[in-house]
């Protein structure tokens, strides 16, 4: 499997092609990273340094890619952060290119733009963009619940009202939905849950909700889970892969007391998934 991932890159830490290369790589991934920014660190730090590429290098670069007779052989192209309006353009242009010379290539998006705690974190424009072009041409996508509530102008909050909110995003294109930290009040307490549908049917999976912030789990999340259901068409299975990889990683990391995702340091989680959670089907 080859996947074209264009997102964003740091020097320090692990977030965007940063999170999402190595465990990819783990689990027998060839990936072909584009990057959006090279900064040094996460911007949760508040400072960092390192240029935002403009969309013409980027798209230069992708052209580089495409002028080595690649694109046949790519399975995916994954999108994650945006940083600027123009990436949409260069994005959507290289999924149409690919699909082009691989007509069975697929669209992943993880349409970041923040979370319940932290509300928006991009540019204003992003979400908008995001909701009214990017996703409808995605394939897959990876939204959390606060993302999934702005893309269809609802609110999900119980297990009903996200299932809903999923077949309305599912109308406009997308035809696989995984639902990251959904946060539903009747949930066992101390957990957390995700949830994945496609044509065949709606699962949740739930996890013990550990007391940290992670910059980066979600590119983990997204880049494990497109993969897995890439490689399978099984979203049950997928599900039960990624969440199981992703628990693990934060588990370790919780335990080290590093800020960072000890990326590395859980290499065997993501090739070898203890698969310890039950996966469940809700519809």
């Amino acid at each position: 499997m080859k996947i074209l991932s264009i997102q964003s890159a740091v020097a320090y830490g692990h977030v965007g092609n940063s999170a999402a290369v190595f465990p990819l790589q783990r689990i027998g991934v060839e990936v072909l990273p584009v990057y959006t920014v090279n900064f040094s660190n996460h911007t949760g730090y508040g400072a960092w340094r390192g240029p935002m590429i403009s969309p013409d290098d980027v798209r230069d670069v992708i052209t580089g890619i495409e002028d080595r007779g690649v694109f046949p052989q790519i399975d995916v192209v994954l999108s994650g952060y945006q940083g600027g309006e123009g990436i949409a353009d260069v994005i959507l242009d290289a999924v149409s290119r690919v699909k082009a010379a691989n007509p069975d290539a697929v669209y992943a998006c993880d349409p970041v733009m923040g979370n319940a705690k932290s509300g928006c974190f991009v540019a204003p424009a992003i979400p908008i963009l995001l909701r009214d072009r990017v996703v409808p041409a995605a394939d897959i996508i990876t939204p959390n619940q606060f993302e999934l509530g702005f893309l269809t102008e609802t609110e999900p909050d119980t297990l009903e009202s996200t299932l809903a909110s999923v077949d309305l995003v599912r109308a406009t294109g997308p035809r696989t939905v995984l639902v990251t930290s959904v946060e539903r009040p009747d949930r066992e307490a101390g957990t957390i849950e995700m949830l994945a549908v496609d044509d065949s049917g709606a699962w949740i999976v739930q996890t013990p909700l550990l007391p940290m912030k992670a910059n980066g789990s979600g590119d983990v999340t997204a880049a494990l889970f497109t993969a897995h259901y890439r490689r399978t068409g099984d979203a049950a299975d997928a599900l039960a892969r990624a969440a199981s990889s992703v628990f693990d990683l934060l588990s370790l990391t919780h335990s080290s007391g590093e800020r960072e995702l000890q990326l590395v340091e859980a290499q065997e989680f993501y090739a070898f998934p203890s698969l310890q959670f039950t996966v469940r089907q809700v519809r």
